[in-house]
């Protein structure tokens, strides 16, 4: 199912000028900035809870007797 994007709530700007979201990610916490990563990495990538631990990998390796 795919969600229209409401284009209305976000604006792009260069990353030399400075902007009022600029001051705003400048004056957020180091968590809060990582959550909004967090949010984004989710949203491009999906999230499934049971895929988001380690992979685990068995290997079964024969003896060789000489």
């Amino acid at each position: 199912m795919n969600t229209p994007m409401d284009k209305t709530s976000f604006s792009v700007a260069a990353l030399g000028d400075e902007s009022e979201a600029q001051a705003f990610w400048h004056a957020a916490t180091p968590h809060d900035r990582l959550r909004a990563l967090e949010f984004m990495r989710q949203t491009m990538y999906g999230y499934d809870p049971a895929s988001a631990r380690l992979q685990r990998i068995l290997e079964i390796a024969s003896l060789d007797k000489d």
